[in-house]
């Protein structure tokens, strides 16, 4: 499933990356430790995490995922938000805690039961 149409079925705001909304989901992926999401993080994951800077675009970049989900209505720097608009990076957020918001993305992208 694309990154808009789980977006949307979530209940998530989509916070950029126009053209990269219809890149397939094909995983999901929690960790805020970013030298970690670099050498784990599967490509074309939806991570989930709280890190809205310009750091965590770059390795939302640099793994090549699907989409960079920020959890618990985590905000997004300035530079962060003008960084993933210049390298169409999909930023999401929704008020969840990761676990829910990974679980959701699970459920729907992933098509597994809850």
């Amino acid at each position: 499933m694309t990154v808009a149409e789980t977006a949307k079925q979530a209940g998530f705001e989509i916070l950029s990356g126009e053209a990269a909304l219809s890149r397939e989901i094909k995983s999901v992926f929690c960790c805020d430790l970013l030298s970690f999401v670099m050498g784990r993080a599967p490509q074309d994951s939806a991570w989930v995490t709280v890190m809205g800077n310009v750091n965590a675009v770059a390795v939302a970049s640099l793994a090549d995922t699907a989409c960079l989900i920020l959890a618990e209505n985590a905000e997004m720097d300035s530079t962060a938000r003008m960084r993933a608009k210049e390298q169409d990076i999909a930023v999401l957020r929704t008020a969840l805690p990761v676990y829910e918001a990974a679980r959701a993305v699970d459920r729907i992208a992933c098509n597994r039961p809850e």
